[in-house]
This record gives structure tokens, sequence and C-alpha cells, in this order.
């Protein structure tokens, strides 16, 4: 589950990263994709330590990919955003969830 968790969260994170180059610049504008990509450098770095078993790279690795799916929120009450970004950030949000859920219920088994 640890590792299962890690992989979907850093698919995530490449996600981010490449969000700058699939953007029009209006959905999501171009500050947030850079926001989003700068979250997702930062979230692979630390998807990559904790696979190589650093665990106190977890919970930030946790709280960055919240902020980022947090980031995707606004998709939903912004008139005018077309509804394949409003279905990718759902898909974004829930994903992070199942991601989140994963690491930290595999952590906890490994750690026992």
């Amino acid at each position: 589950m640890f590792r299962a968790g890690l992989v979907l969260l850093g698919l995530l994170s490449v996600a981010d990263l490449l969000l700058p180059l699939l953007t029009d610049g209006e959905a999501p504008p171009m500050a947030v994709a850079l926001v989003a990509a700068a979250l997702g450098l930062a979230s692979l770095v630390l998807v990559i330590s904790a696979w190589r078993g650093a665990r106190k790279a977890i919970v930030p690795l946790i709280i960055l990919r919240g902020l980022s799916a947090a980031a995707a929120v606004p998709a939903f009450f912004e008139p005018g955003v077309p509804a394949p970004a409003i279905a990718a950030a759902a898909a974004t949000i829930a994903l992070t969830a199942v991601g989140a859920t994963l690491t930290l219920r595999g952590r906890q088994a490994v750690a026992s």
C-alpha cells in the first residue's frame, strides 16, 4: 500500500510539473500552473526521498499534495471554466485523497 500511494502521488506530481505546458493560460491561469509545477517538483523530490526510506518526507509530501489539490478547488466556483478542467480538478482531488490514504496506511503497516 505504501509504495502504491507513493506511485500515485508521484504521478500527480509529474502531472503538476507538466501543467504549464498543458494550459492555455486561461484554465488554469499560467500563474496557478507555475505554482502547481513548483509544488509538483517539491513533491517529486519528497516522493523519491520517501521511496528510499526517509520517513520524515511523508508528512511534508502529504501537505504539499494537499495544497496542490486545494489549488484545484476554485475550478468548481469560477464561471467559464471548461468541463474538462472541472473533471481534471475533481480527479486531482480524489486521487490525492486516495494516494495520501494509501501512503499513510501503508506507512503504519510498515512501521508495525
